[in-house]
Parts: C-alpha cells; structure tokens; sequence
C-alpha cells in the first residue's frame, strides 16, 4: 500500500503539490486526473522518489520512498517524456533494466517486441512517439515490479494500442497483483480501467473515491413535469445541478437509484427516465458543486 502524508512540493511561489493525503491500495488501478499543470506528474516524481517532499512522506508499506533503493526497486516509473539512453535500442535498454530489477522476464520482452512488431535492434530515437511508448510499457510490465506510475502512459497510442495495453494491465494485476498508477488528463479514457479516482486540482486533491461508489451515489435524471411544477419544488431529492430545454428539464441528483426512483415518483411526472453518468459528467457536477469554474478545467 502506497501512503502520502502532508506530500507537499514548492517550485519557487508555486505550489505545485499542495498537502496531499492519499491511501492507494494494493491491487487496484489508482487514477489521478487533473488539468494540464495541476500537479500530476510532480505527485508521481514525488512517489516514484525523483522529488523530495519540501513537507510530508511518501511511504510504501511504511517504508519512505526516497533514497530507499529497495523501496524503489518494487515499482517502475514510466514518465510523459520519453528517456532512453542515446542511441540505445529496445534491447539494449532491456539489458540495462535486467541488471536494475532482478526479476525482469526477458522472455516476455521478446515476445512482447514482436508482438507489437517493434525492432528490438533498431535505434529508439528513430522511433515515434507512440512506438516510444509502447517500448516503455513493455520495460515496465517485464521489469515484474509491484507498482507502475504511469504518467500520460495511453498519449500517443492508438485506439487499439491503447486497449492493448490496458488489457495487459488487467492481466497482470490478475495474475501477480500488479497495482498501476495512471496520471491523465483524460477521464475518458481511464473509465473503464480505474477502481479508484482522485481528481487533483490547483496542486491538491479535490476528489478521491471509489469509482463504483461514485457512480451508485449520482445519477441524471431527464423528466417532463405536470404543470405548475418546478424542479426547485421537489422537496426530498437531493439536486446538485437543473438544466431545462422547454419543458424537459435534466436533473443532476445525489442519492442511490432506489432514493431517486421513490423521490421523483411521488411527483407523478409526465416522463422520467434515470440516466448513468460519465466520469467526466460526475467530476464536472462534483466540481461545480464545490464551487470551482468547470469552464476552467480541461477534462
């Protein structure tokens, strides 16, 4: 189990990691998503022991990170940028990681080169950015290391590569618990991989929850209401947000599907229909609800 406490970083005035406080449980997909400049890959150079805290620790199973080469040597840190020693080929940086993380499989390295039909002998600086990439998650899941961070590990790959690489990512945290950390921007596209989100913003984290308790405890309902009725008038539900386009008004609501289902029913609308939300359209209605300008975030 991952553990940060107080994990606070300054650059000069800014704070790029503001007294964060976060559990990551073993076994899980952890996301941490956030505008561009929000402290992501700070937290993950922090965890990864690259950083030192100016306040708070960084520890796994109790162990702090940071200049604790065993503690390091139990996860492998896939970074937005791209680093490969000069002129070095896929295989040459696969022997240079053997040497780091003794249980890197060698075998499965091959196997995964060819299966993604990279050159093994070819230069990596005449890669492109996603076959970059694709050579760093192979390093990272052959190293057979405990955790993975991963920052902005899917920009750059297709749609189908992309899917690739979640898939052996399911793979291994089946087989031998693999706990990936995944930075991005995007909510789109860790959706249908994390357990667990946090939302980091303005260098702190805003949200960190479950993924599933999230989705169980907001809902959007679409409904046509009698006459005379408005959706400020229904006393019992717990609205977050109300759009209206003529009469059909879109309800943001906090509570479980049954709560709702009873709340809304005892209005005898003239249409109701509850509708799942999006990761995107949670964060969206939970920031507002927190007072932040959505307009702001890129999600």
């Amino acid at each position: 189990m991952i553990e940060t406490k107080n994990l606070t970083k300054r650059f000069g005035d800014i704070v790029a990691v503001d007294h964060i406080d976060a559990v990551i449980k073993d076994g899980s997909v952890f996301g941490l998503i956030g505008t561009n400049g929000a402290g992501k890959s700070t937290f993950l150079r922090m965890l990864s022991g690259i950083l030192r805290p100016d306040e708070g620790t960084v520890a796994i199973d109790g162990k702090e990170v940071y200049e604790d080469v065993q503690v390091k040597a139990r996860f492998f840190y896939i970074s937005d940028d791209q680093y490969f020693f000069n002129n070095a080929t896929p295989k040459e940086m696969m022997g240079f990681y053997s040497a780091v993380y003794q249980g890197f499989d060698k075998n499965r390295f091959h196997h995964l080169m060819s299966s993604f039909e990279l050159d093994e002998n070819r230069k990596i600086n005449t890669f492109s950015k996603g076959m970059k990439k694709q050579v760093s998650v192979i390093c990272g899941v052959c190293a057979g290391t405990d955790y993975l961070f991963c920052d902005e590990t899917f920009d750059g790959l297709d749609p189908v590569m992309r899917q690739t690489v979640k898939s052996i990512f399911v793979g291994d945290m089946e087989e031998r618990n693999l706990t990936p950390i995944i930075a991005s921007h995007n909510l789109r596209e860790l959706e249908d991989i994390c357990d667990h989100v946090g939302l980091l913003h303005k260098g702190g984290i805003l949200l960190s929850r479950d993924l599933e308790d999230m989705k169980l405890n907001i809902h959007k309902i679409q409904c046509v209401l009698l006459p005379g009725t408005e959706p400020e008038d229904l006393r019992g539900l717990d609205i977050m947000k109300i759009e209206r386009r003529g009469s059909l008004c879109t309800l943001t609501v906090r509570g479980s599907r049954e709560e709702i289902e009873t709340g809304i029913g005892a209005y005898q609308p003239v249409f109701a229909e509850i509708i799942p939300l999006t990761l995107e359209e949670i964060f969206i209605s939970e920031t507002e609800v927190a007072g932040y300008d959505i307009k702001k975030l890129v999600l």
